[in-house]
Formats: C-alpha cells, structure tokens, sequence
C-alpha cells in the first residue's frame, strides 16, 4: 500500500469539468424495461432514484469529451494551454488500443502524450495521483485528468443486483503547481487481490490464476463487496487524513465513491460525520465508477458547499480489490 504525505512542491487540482449523457432512466423505467424490479426495492438497497445512460453511438471517449468541453466552457480556452500529458481513467475504454486517452488527445490537437489508467471506481484518484507525481518530479508541468465510464453498454440486463446500480458520466480536472498550502496533503493507494472474485469481468481469460471463473459481463458479490467497502473507506480515510497531518474535525467535506448510499451513510457514521459534510448524489446518477467523485465534487462547488480553500477528503474503492484516499485544499483558477 502507498501512503505519501512528504511534498516539497505543492501540486493540486485547479479546475474541474463534469459531464452525464442527457437520457434520465428512473427506477420505474427499468422495471418498464422487463426488469424484475420496482422503484421501492432499489432506493431501499441502494438509495438510486434515477441514472443516465449514454445514447447507442455515444462511448467513453465521446463523454471524456464532453467532459473537457466542460472545462473550456467554464474557464475558457486557455484551460488547455501547456497540458503535455492526458490520462483518461476507464474501465470501459473506446478500444483496447488505440487508448481513449489518445482520441481526446486527438480531438482537442493538444501537444501532449497520452494513456488509459485501469483501476476500477478508483481510477481516478489513481490517475491524480499520477498526475501529481508527474508535475512534482518535472516530467510534466500540466495534467489533464479524466474519470470516464460508459458502464450501462456492458451490463448484465438479467442480473438486477447489478443492473439498477450504475450509470455513464465522466468528469476532468486539471493538475498542476498550486499557490503554497493547496493541493494535495496525501495519497493512500490500496489493492487486495484476494477478492478480485468478487467483482469483474472477463476480457483476454476466461478465469483467475486460482480458477475463480470470471464473468461476460460485470459480476459482483454484493454482501462481500459491501462489508469490503465500508470496512476500507473507515481506514483509508482514517489513513489520508493522519497522513495530512490533519484531523477529520479540519475536513470540510468528505466526498465518498458513489456506489450506494447505505454504504456511504455507514461510513459516515462510522467516521462520525455529520450529513452536512458529506456530499452524495448516488440518488440521481448511480455509480459511475471512475466519475463518480469528480461529478460529487463538481456539484458541491457549483452549489457552495466547496470554496477555495476547502479542505476536502475523497474516498474510493471497487474492483481489485481496490482502494484510494487523499486530503485536498481546493484551489479554483483563473486562466
């Protein structure tokens, strides 16, 4: 596991863009669907009211996209100028080669290298991770990065445990020196590989190295991943925040990984948050795995509850099994 809190240069986000296919699919339109389902019994398991779902000819890359044409609308052209590198956060990439990363490159003509980063719903704190290591160390000065999922075109449509929970949405943020006292205070990154059986999807092979068969399409161990997730959140929050050299009374909001908010609201009250420091929108987008904290996040500034100069904890977890934590200052910028 990966925990890092000795930064010498102060690197953080400086803006954010976020972007969710028009298309509102409620509870009751899956259950109009054939979906053996009703809207009672998914809010009373998950707290999802709605989600959406990207158009036939709509994929990650198109969503990534709208994603960073959300940034240029917000702060204006000049939001790109200097990004030399593009990381794109998937599980569900365009293709396998070329990267996703490579077709945003592509569409926005920036001077810049390019790759997809796999690490499931934690993708992209993974990816800002990197991206921090990467302008601290010199190699890059501005990061482009970007949790994308189009997860609906690869459901179970006859396994409702998983079916009523996700939804498509991406969000891009901007990585790059901060003013001293921003940016990211610590990293926590985390895999246990034992419980890759209880979530996944095939691709190359048909099975785990121990004979565990993998699905065609995303399988999940519902109770085993719950117990996982709350048990992993509790720590690794515990983690980032003492690696800030902070205490979670300083932490302004936590934005948890949008999966299901009995997950979210059992960590909150292990963590002994009150309501109010705890941004969730899982009710009306789902889980978009890899965009799901940026979307939170987003949200919460446009509405107030994030200012500059907000101390942030963002908190995920998901197939690996894996996990990331890390304490932010939000620093929003003018270009």
């Amino acid at each position: 596991m990966c925990m890092n809190s000795n930064f010498s240069t102060f690197v953080g986000l400086t803006a954010l863009g976020a972007y969710v296919p028009s298309e509102i699919v409620t509870n009751d339109d899956l259950a109009k669907r054939g979906v053996d389902t009703s809207d009672e019994w998914i809010q009373s398991r998950t707290g999802i009211k709605e989600r959406r779902f990207a158009r036939a000819d709509e994929f990650t890359s198109d969503l990534a996209i709208g994603a960073v044409n959300d940034l240029i609308k917000r702060y204006g052209e000049n939001v790109l100028a200097g990004v030399d590198m593009v990381i794109v956060a998937t599980s569900t990439p365009d293709a396998l080669f070329p990267q996703t990363a490579a077709l945003v490159q592509n569409h926005f003509k920036l001077e810049a290298g390019a790759f997809d980063l796999l690490a499931a719903c934690p993708g992209w704190l993974y990816a800002l991770s990197a991206a921090a290591a990467y302008t601290r160390s010199g190699i890059c000065k501005k990061v482009l990065a970007i949790g994308g999922e189009a997860l609906t075109k690869i459901l179970d449509w006859s396994d409702r445990t998983t079916l009523v929970l996700f939804g498509d949405g991406a969000c891009a943020g901007i990585v790059e020196v901060v003013p001293d006292g921003y940016g990211f205070k610590s990293f926590v990154l985390g895999t246990d590989g034992e419980g890759a059986k209880h979530l996944n999807m095939r691709c190359m092979n048909s099975k785990l190295p121990d004979g565990s068969l993998l699905s065609e399409k995303i399988s999940m161990n519902g109770r085993e991943v719950f117990k996982f997730a709350v048990r992993v959140m509790h720590t690794a929050t515990k983690q980032a925040v003492e690696q800030a050299g902070m205490t979670l009374d300083q932490i302004e909001q936590f934005i948890p990984h949008q999966a299901n908010y009995r997950i979210i609201d059992a960590a909150r009250e292990y963590l002994e948050l009150p309501p109010e420091r705890v941004v969730a929108n899982v009710d009306r987008f789902g889980n978009t795995s890899a965009a799901s904290i940026g979307l939170a996040m987003r949200e919460a500034i446009d509405d107030g509850r994030i200012k500059d100069g907000s101390d942030l904890l963002l908190v995920t977890f998901g197939a690996g099994l894996t996990w990331a934590a890390s304490v932010v200052r939000w620093h929003e910028k003018t270009f």
